[in-house]
This record gives C-alpha cells, structure tokens and sequence, in this order.
C-alpha cells in the first residue's frame, strides 16, 4: 500500500458493490490501480509491463535479497494486492516456493482478473485468511517473509505489534529476513518500529522514508553482515543486469543513513 494516488484522466470501475469496503480498479496514463472503496492505492501495474514492481516500496521490499547469500527458496507473503511482489518474486526466483496468505477473497479475484497473478499450484500456495492467525499457528520455517497489508483506512491492525512479530521471528529460518511495509504518517508507525526493535534488538534497518510516506523495515533472523558497500554495489549491478530492478538509488540513501559505518552496511544502525 501507498499514499492516495489518482493518475490524471483515469478511469474507475468497481468488480463489486459500491459500499465503503468496495475493490475499485482503476487505470489512467498506463497504469492499473487497486483501491479497497478508498483513495488510497493497495496496489499498481503498468500494464504494458504487468512483471515489474510500478511502486518504489515494493522496490525497496526486494533489497534483502541483495543481502543473501543465497536466493531464498521459501518465501512467505502476507497480503497479496495487486500481486506485485508475488509476480516478480514468481519471475526472478525460479526455484522458490511462495506462499501468499489474502483475508479477502475479492482481492484474490482482483489481482487474477486484472493484474496477471500467476497461477501455479506447485510452486504458489494461496492461503485465504487471516495473516496474523497463519503466523501464529504455522510451523513451516521461511528464508523470507514479506508484509504488507492495510485496510482500506490504511491500517495494519494485527498486522503490528510484538505478537506478530516475535510469530515472524519464530518462523524465520537462521539466515532469514523479514521485511514490512508501513506508513510513517499512519498512527501506530511508532509503536510498530518499537516492537519491531524490541523483537530483533539489534538486528533491524529502517530504510530512508519514500517520497510516498512509506517505511521499509528490514530484521534478521540471527545477527548478520556487516556487508562491504563495494560488495553490495556489484550485487546491485549484478541484479540491475539479471533481474531488470535497479536497486541503486535505494542503497545509496542507506549509505547517506550511514555515513558513519566505514564502508560497510550494518544492522541495528
């Protein structure tokens, strides 16, 4: 999810009833838009290219795997959108499973019907319900474990808070990461940040706040790097080069956070 966005000239069509909690979709200056009855966007496509990541959050959300030293090969997704995430993760990790967990079976039809999800039963498992019930009852463990997801008055709800996470963090294989979008001028940014830090002390990186209001939170399972920026810069090039993202700019603005490092990243920053 991302700050209210209107493309100039757009269109709006709603798949069903008009009510408050209406999925509206809708498209303008190439891009297709998903709205849960709100302003607010909970997902987007350029449709001439439906495999890229359109929102830079969703950008920012693939950099662990820039940090890995090898490519995860399970990935879970809490809150499915537009399927961006699910789609290029689907693309460029070719031999990880991802399983996607939607409360809302509408956002299901939404993102198959308009947003090219991809549909493959061995390597995709679609869990309707509710995220925070999933984490705390699965067993499975997860080499990457991506969140997003708000209503449509952009809240997070269970989403948050030291249950959930410290559920993540019991789910995180040793090596693992997650990584969680929230909204810095939503409240309870805060206390998300706060039991976050309280969960994985001295492993978490919160990336420089978007344009959009969005902020990536980086954790890690067990203490990991520190990585040489020169290092991570090759990845970047390397990825820029293999997997069509140019995660330049962002770990640039990292380096800025961290001007005082020596040349090298480090978590708990």
């Amino acid at each position: 999810m991302t700050k209210p966005l209107t493309p100039e000239h757009s269109t709006t069509s709603s798949i069903f009833p008009k009510t408050a909690s209406s999925i509206d979709i809708r498209e303008g200056e190439g891009v297709r838009t998903l709205h849960f009855g709100s302003e607010w966007v909970q997902g987007a496509m350029r449709v001439a290219r439906p495999w890229a990541l359109e929102l830079e959050y969703t950008r920012a959300m693939i950099f662990p795997l820039i940090l890995c030293e090898e490519t995860p090969t399970r990935i879970l997704l809490i809150g499915l959108g537009a399927a961006s995430l699910l789609k290029y993760l689907y693309r460029h990790c070719p031999h990880a499973h991802l399983t996607v967990v939607e409360i809302d079976p509408r956002v299901v039809q939404a993102a198959r019907q308009f947003f090219r999800m991809p549909e493959d039963s061995e390597r995709i498992t679609l869990v309707e319900g509710d995220g925070a019930d999933f984490m705390s009852q699965v067993s499975e463990t997860y080499d990457l474990i991506l969140v997003d997801g708000f209503d449509a008055r952009a809240r997070a709800g269970r989403l948050q808070g030291e249950r959930f996470y410290r559920d993540c963090g019991r789910v995180l294989s040793a090596h693992g990461f997650l990584c969680a979008n929230l909204l810095t001028r939503q409240r309870g940014y805060r206390s998300a940040l706060s039991a976050l830090n309280a969960i994985f002390t001295e492993r978490t990186l919160h990336f420089p706040t978007l344009d959009s209001g969005n902020g990536v939170v980086l954790a890690s399972a067990e203490p990991q790097g520190p990585w040489s920026l020169v290092e991570l810069r090759a990845r970047v090039l390397t990825w820029k080069k293999n997997h069509a993202l140019d995660l330049g700019r962002l770990l640039a603005r990292i380096e800025q956070l961290q001007s005082g490092a020596s040349g090298m990243l480090r978590l708990g920053q």
